[in-house]
């Protein structure tokens, strides 16, 4: 044999260890070589007679984190150069082959006639997860971070080298669909007791109890290729499949509102795999891989969460001539409850934490914030006692500016008032050494501006958090105009070390996320004060895609805060830059009905005790015109809901604020959730068509006004048949 990513030894039992152990790599990934490798480990188990069985460990940390996706992002780049050389039919059939090797090699180890083990420790994720369900025992590490899954569905593919096959014969069919949509990682012992493994052990134990399984006797044949195999739920053509795949499919429309073909290929893959042997069964899903694989939602998701994602989670924005920081100890100012939550995720972090406010009991409500947080975490099996001491121990309560002084970083998340802003940096500054970095967590005001009160302006910089901190994963690093290297570098280093994803910015009212979501906000009272229900307006935000339509999130935004910016930028800007219409009714909902959002229980919606929301029925009390239902486009609405945030991203790049649309369309997805399976913002214009999107942009404007315009950036970029991701590429190049 000649491996290159696996070792092979045989012990004096005659079991085999394949230690999987990629050189040059922090993660084992799936490659054409570690294929290869695979081949000619099955090849040499089978070959002698010597060797019962053979093990499958890592010899990383970690078992691996799946299939390098780049390599199947390389398929659909082969695929275009043969169809363009040797036809349609041609470049299918070499994509469909290419795309189901791995699941080839899994099934010719599943069946090659000698018991393979799988002993897992750490990270066990898509592809490598599937290589596991093929050996015919799985034995688990009970290491608190060990975990397996079938992740593929956030990335817009599904598991396409046998996880849908043989998840369903190994549980109930709903909660292996369950499973499949959900994508989550699981837990040792709750993947044994799902039936997804068959032992869980200690770390250094797994091998062992792979090989006694080996050793007593294990079979080499999977339970499904016995011949009285039965699924756990049955025949599909049966009573009890029938009360299975009708609400499937209506619990994948809910879902999905068909947005996401992955999702519809595993319903089917399923579906119609439990009617086959599992030979057919793994074509069948083979055949939905390769659609779903050069889908351009597929292309969209995996270019923006997995590759961009990983690229900015990795550093790509970080000025490179500048060392890497260790931030030890920061300073937070404000303990309110954003402050609270940044107070949390960075002693999360092992750093530690001095939480100030105007007094000690102020301070000290915003550490109860981060006591109740990990107490929820305790109470769900997630963390112990001795970590909640641990991270309290951590933070640090104070009134007193001074015990800023040996802070590395120092974040303000005081109220959005320039004068009450400016007051805290004069007072941080006078405590701080020079070298230290000054961080606004505004979500408004210009950085420049509130960096005019501070005496080294190099060393300031913005850290845009989103609310609540410790769910939210995108943080936005503005650049103002004076903001330094360092001050980028210091801050960037921070945001990875909270393991949150940075996208830089530069400075700008709103900067980029704020700017996209007040648009969406605005569209969503802009179609009520037309005259359309509100029901329809939030079925429409749902169903193109995004997590909640706009008057609910207007709800979770505050609606009386929505007001307030509303007036703001009237005084600063000018009666000429808000729409009269949209402040009536904010100020009837909050002035007028006190309604003020979810944190009064009352906003567009009523928030019931111990019932699900709904909608106020006094909105429709509001509108001076109501539309039939009937005579609403349902198609439009949701193309202006995203339509509209499309364009304020665009101008962006336009403006200059954005300069890499890899942070678009990631600080779009992560921060305020738009539409997914678009790939982000401006990925939704890239797969669309600069030409095709700017032609559907002016037909809105046309019939709803100058919000559609269309920014010249943009329509240079139509006219050349150019897209955001290629002018990018061509500008780095030169």
């Amino acid at each position: 044999m000649n491996l290159t990513n696996f070792s092979f030894e045989v012990d004096s039992d005659g079991i085999a260890l394949a230690t999987w152990d990629m050189p040059g790599r922090s993660m084992n990934v799936f490659t054409e070589g570690v294929m290869s490798d695979l081949h000619q480990v099955i090849d040499a188990v089978v070959a002698d007679p010597a060797v019962k069985g053979c093990v499958i460990t890592s010899g990383k940390d970690n078992f691996s984190g799946g299939a390098d996706l780049t390599m199947l992002q390389g398929l659909g780049q082969a695929y275009e150069t043969l169809k363009a050389e040797k036809g349609e039919e041609e470049a299918m059939r070499h994509f469909f082959e290419e795309s189901r090797k791995l699941t080839l090699v899994f099934r010719k180890l599943e069946t090659c006639g000698k018991p393979f083990a799988a002993a897992v420790n750490g990270i066990c994720l898509g592809g490598a997860f599937e290589l596991s369900l093929s050996c015919h025992h799985r034995v688990l590490s009970d290491d608190p971070k060990t975990r397996v899954g079938l992740p593929e569905i956030k990335v817009g593919l599904f598991p396409g080298a046998g996880g849908t096959q043989r998840v369903p014969r190994l549980m109930q069919t709903g909660d292996a669909l369950q499973m499949l949509f959900k994508g989550e990682q699981i837990r040792p012992l709750m993947a044994k007791n799902m039936g997804l493994v068959h032992e869980v052990a200690p770390k250094d134990e797994i091998v062992e109890k792979a090989k006694a399984w080996i050793r007593a006797g294990g079979s080499p044949v999977a339970p499904w290729d016995q011949p009285k195999f039965k699924a756990p739920s049955g025949k599909v053509y049966s009573p009890a499949g029938m009360m299975i795949w009708p609400p499937a499919n209506a619990i994948y429309r809910r879902e999905t509102h068909d947005n996401y073909p992955a999702a519809k290929a595993i319903l089917a893959s399923v579906y119609e795999g439990l009617q086959l042997p599992m030979d057919l069964a793994l074509r069948v899903e083979s055949r939905y891989f390769a659609k779903i694989l050069r889908s351009k939602e597929a292309a969209a998701m995996i270019r923006t969460l997995f590759i961009s994602m990983g690229e900015l989670n990795k550093g790509a924005r970080r000025p490179k001539e500048i060392a890497k920081t260790s931030v030890k100890r920061v300073g937070v100012v404000g303990a309110g409850f954003m402050g609270a939550g940044v107070a949390y995720v960075t002693a999360n972090a092992g750093m530690e934490v001095i939480l100030l406010d105007q007094s000690t009991d102020a301070a000290e409500k915003g550490k109860a914030y981060a006591h109740k947080l990990v107490t929820d975490q305790i109470n769900k099996g997630r963390a112990k006692t001795a970590d909640r001491e641990a991270l309290l121990a951590r933070i640090t309560t104070s009134a007193d500016y001074a015990d800023l002084s040996s802070c590395d970083l120092v974040i303000e998340a005081v109220f959005e008032d320039p004068k009450v802003k400016a007051e805290v940096i004069a007072k941080v500054e006078a405590v701080i050494g020079e070298d230290v970095i000054f961080a606004s967590n505004t979500s408004t005001l210009p950085i420049s501006g509130l960096a005019k009160a501070s005496r080294r302006a190099g060393n300031f910089v913005g850290i845009h958090f989103f609310s609540p901190v410790e769910k939210m994963m995108l943080v936005e690093i503005i650049k103002g105009e004076e903001t330094g290297d360092a001050a980028l570098a210091t801050a960037l280093d921070y945001v990875r070390a909270i393991k949150k994803t940075p996208i830089v910015v530069n400075d700008s009212r709103g900067f980029f996320a704020n700017r996209c979501v007040g648009a969406y906000l605005y569209e969503g009272h802009k179609m009520l004060i037309e005259g359309i229900p509100a029901a329809m307006i939030e079925n429409a935000g749902r169903q193109a895609g995004m997590p909640v339509g706009p008057l609910s999130l207007t709800d979770e935004v505050a609606v009386d805060l929505a007001l307030k910016i509303v007036k703001a930028t009237e005084a600063q800007l000018g009666a000429e830059a808000i729409d009269p219409a949209q402040k009536a009714l904010l100020t009837t909902l909050v002035e007028g009905e006190g309604r003020l959002g979810r944190k009064n229980r009352k906003g567009f919606y009523d928030y019931p005790d111990g019932a699900s929301k709904k909608l106020w029925p006094g909105l429709s009390e509001l509108q001076a015109t109501r539309i039939d239902p009937d005579d609403v486009d349902f198609t439009e609405l949701k193309q202006r809901l995203l339509v509209v945030q499309a364009l304020e991203a665009a101008r962006t790049v336009g403006e200059g604020v954005i300069t890499d649309p890899r942070e678009a369309d990631v600080g779009s997805i992560l921060g305020f959730g738009f539409a997914p399976f678009t790939g982000g913002a401006l990925s939704y214009i890239d797969f669309m068509g600069a030409k095709a999107f700017v032609a559907l942009a002016q037909g809105l404007e046309a019939r709803h006004g100058a919000r559609f315009a269309v920014p010249e950036n943009l329509l240079r970029m139509a006219e050349a048949g150019g897209t955001f991701y290629g002018e990018a590429a061509a500008k780095k190049a030169a």
